[in-house]
């Protein structure tokens, strides 16, 4: 996609109408907003929240498509000659227990395969960015006289998972529909203040793995642990090993991370288990520095356990996950494009450059295809409280402020890269 110098004049104009469109539709999206936050869905069973996506997005006149990669949901509006313009919003929530006291807080309670019920909540603002994505659809439908393209909307299952996106684009989001040109998602962000745009040109977020390791011992009797081998200990010297890779092996200056986020071994307190496994999540910002540490933790999960004494047929499995996903990365030209257009339109004092986040997600993978997706990802501030962040079970998000700023930036910011007049 070709970068131009967007007419920021013209785009501004429309800070008026955008206002009073928002403004008479502002009651209608709070009341979206609350309905999706006390009815949250699991990564994989946005059933109910799907079909509310499908219907706001044929309401503002788009071509829809349900059940992309599961639960995924696609609106098409095409409007003459002109770039392919993707916005896209997460649907699903977490397994969590809400307690934020909210008159709509979520109640609602699962089970899961094991039998055991979860509570389930939007502690990461999914419920925001659904409502904003048919907050923007609603107004873009509403001004086509205004710009040239298409518009592609994309309402993605599965996101904490980190398996929404990949399933979408096997299941034909860039071949059953028009392909985009560029992307643009956002994200609330509750370390900024409310109304304000963090942005960063190039690696956003965080590439992460998740590993299944399985340390194998010889199990046995407490009394006699001579005549075994305790994966336990084992277990337990390669949790400390680990993190020697951060302090002596990557290089200074550069940014990994190693979390050992699970360990499950054992049933009695006299016996010695035959396994232990560790439930292990790697962060990187350079895919040399992933590759560094995937590497040594084969080395010192291999060596260590022979150094225990531990047989080469009982050596550690090391298994990757499908929740592994790539680092998130900005196109500059087409980021920069964005911020200049928001700066214009709604100050520039709004406007914070951040530094790259260790959280991941896996809207990078709608670029990372072949030819690349240039992407543009964006923070939304929803206000800074003091110990709650985002996955916290007392998350919680002021919805009119929120609905409106989130609104406003995602139709700026698909106007700045439409054709606009």
């Amino acid at each position: 996609m070709m970068i131009r110098r967007p007419n920021t004049h013209s785009l501004c104009n429309h800070r008026e109408s955008l206002g009073t469109h928002i403004e008479n539709h502002l009651g209608a999206l709070v009341d979206l907003f609350k309905d999706l936050h006390a009815h949250p869905e699991l990564s994989g069973e946005e059933r109910r929240t799907s079909g509310i996506m499908a219907r706001e997005m044929e309401q503002a006149g788009f071509n829809v498509t349900k059940g992309i990669g599961g639960y995924g949901v696609v609106g098409v509006l095409r409007n003459g000659d002109g770039p392919v313009v993707m916005i896209r919003a997460d649907m699903d929530a977490l397994p969590l227990v809400e307690e934020t006291g909210l008159p709509y807080a979520s109640k609602e309670r699962v089970r899961t395969a094991d039998g055991s019920e979860v509570g389930v909540m939007h502690a990461c603002g999914h419920d925001l960015h659904c409502t904003v994505l048919a907050g923007t659809a609603g107004y873009l439908s509403s001004v086509r006289d205004t710009w040239n393209g298409t518009i592609l909307l994309v309402a993605q299952p599965s996101e904490e998972r980190a398996s929404g996106a990949s399933k979408m684009i096997e299941d034909g989001l860039y071949t059953k529909f028009p392909r985009p040109d560029c992307g643009l998602a956002l994200h609330v962000s509750p370390d900024l203040p409310v109304g304000h745009i963090g942005y960063r040109e190039g690696v956003f977020s965080a590439g992460a793995e998740s590993l299944d390791i399985t340390v194998r011992g010889i199990g046995g009797h407490a009394a006699h642990p001579d005549r075994g081998r305790d994966p336990i200990v084992l277990a337990a010297h390669l949790i400390l090993l680990f993190q020697t890779i951060i302090t002596r092996e990557v290089p200074a200056g550069r940014f990994g991370l190693i979390t050992v986020g699970a360990i499950h071994g054992g049933t009695k307190h006299n016996a010695i288990p035959d396994q232990v496994h560790l439930l292990v999540n790697v962060r990187y910002f350079e895919p040399g520095v992933r590759d560094l540490i995937l590497s040594s933790l084969m080395r010192i999960c291999e060596h260590t356990a022979r150094s225990y004494g531990i047989p080469e047929d009982r050596l550690p499995v090391i298994a990757l996950q499908e929740e592994s996903v790539p680092l998130l990365v900005n196109d500059p030209s087409l980021t920069a494009r964005v911020i200049e257009v928001l700066g214009a339109c709604l100050g520039k004092d709004r406007l914070c450059c951040m530094a790259p986040l260790t959280g991941s997600e896996d809207f990078g993978l709608f670029g990372s295809v072949n030819p690349p997706i240039p992407l543009c990802y964006l923070r939304l501030g929803t206000g800074v409280e003091q110990g709650v962040y985002l996955h916290s079970t007392r998350f919680c998000i002021s919805p009119h402020d929120s609905i409106r700023n989130g609104v406003q930036v995602l139709s700026l910011a698909a106007l700045s890269l439409l054709d606009s007049s």
